[in-house]
């Protein structure tokens, strides 16, 4: 009888003095799932980020984030991939700032049995991740191309195009969405892999923006130097999309000239509503992000590795035509009803 009641009074003391055990235990057993982006203020990863912490806590997950402290900076990147392996992380979600070289630390990772998945932009090469999952970013151009030579109906053969591209690299992203516009525009493409090489005499000719407002306002008025005849105009992003109005407004052609973009921003989709941008192809940063925890959580339980969509080499986590100028054959929502899934 002592010996039972002794054993209980230990028993008691030690929950005393460990009075979080079955805290600590539940979140033991909680996967751990991370999150690393380029940066922590651009309003597209601050939309992936809210995304995956929604659907974390809706899965019991542990998400943990990092970020780049720019963009490009891959040494902060790397520095997180070996965090997350060393803490037992079942899976990486990362948005590489330099595809190639975060390689090698991602293939530790792997070997380490962590499951990693690219979002938004491949690793090069792509297959040195479990999964990609990204806009179909070639089809986000070949909408707005479609969509603007619609709009300009039989003058379309007559169309004279200036191409404001990211930066001289040709990275997957900018060559893709290039290329998909003029495919939807109905330019032969010589090689869809290069950026520039089309023989097209409607092109007035092509340069760089590096994404943003200034770059998008410089490389139009380049073009137009080079031919101010321009009536269409594909830029990379909205922000470039942005500057280029502004170029074109301090010439008095504003009215004159189609401007298409993509990525679906809350700022692209508003100069959809007041009419700078014509249209825009929307990508979806949440659901990217969402999408990717759920693979991760299912790799858990299951140890089954996502598949790609079929006909592609990554996962399509979808896109949509944003227009207040829709065309009868091309699917489309209006900028009042972007405002209401759009980002940033």
């Amino acid at each position: 009888m002592k010996l039972a009641k002794y054993s209980s009074i230990l028993a008691l003391c030690t929950a005393l003095a460990s009075p979080f055990s079955l805290a600590d235990d539940q979140a033991d057993s909680k996967v751990i799932v991370g999150l690393i982006t380029k940066t922590n203020t651009n309003p597209f990863f601050v939309k992936m980020k809210e995304g995956a912490q929604q659907k974390a806590s809706e899965l019991g997950m542990d998400l943990r984030t990092f970020s780049g402290r720019y963009d490009g900076d891959n040494d902060s990147q790397v520095q997180a991939i070996e965090n997350l392996v060393a803490s037992g992380a079942k899976g990486i979600l990362i948005t590489p700032s330099d595809p190639a070289g975060v390689v090698p630390a991602i293939e530790k990772a792997r070997k380490a049995g962590v499951l990693v998945i690219a979002l938004d932009t491949p690793l090069n090469p792509a297959t040195a991740a479990d999964a990609t999952f990204a806009t179909d970013n070639f089809k986000a151009g070949e909408l707005i191309g479609e969509w603007a030579r619609e709009q300009l109906g039989s003058e379309a053969d007559n169309a004279k195009i200036a191409l404001l591209d990211l930066n001289t690299s040709e990275i997957t992203v900018d060559v893709a969405r290039n290329q998909g516009f003029l495919k939807g525009f109905g330019i032969d493409l010589k090689d869809p892999n290069d950026i520039g090489d089309e023989s097209d005499p409607r092109i007035v000719g092509n340069d760089v923006t590096l994404g943003s407002e200034e770059g998008g306002r410089r490389a139009m008025e380049n073009l137009m130097q080079k031919d101010p005849g321009v009536n269409v105009v594909y830029t990379i992003n909205e922000p470039a999309a942005a500057g280029a109005y502004e170029a074109l407004k301090a010439f008095g052609m504003e009215k004159d000239v189609l401007i298409v973009s993509v990525d679906g921003g809350c700022s692209g989709v508003r100069n959809i509503e007041s009419g700078v941008i014509g249209a825009t192809s929307m990508q979806f940063p949440l659901k990217m992000a969402s999408m990717g925890v759920e693979a991760i959580k299912n790799f858990a339980e299951t140890n089954q590795k996502p598949s790609a969509t079929p006909g592609l080499e990554f996962v399509n986590t979808g896109v949509e035509l944003i227009t207040n100028q829709p065309v009868s054959n091309i699917p489309s929502s209006t900028s009042k009803d972007g405002l209401n899934k759009c980002w940033g």
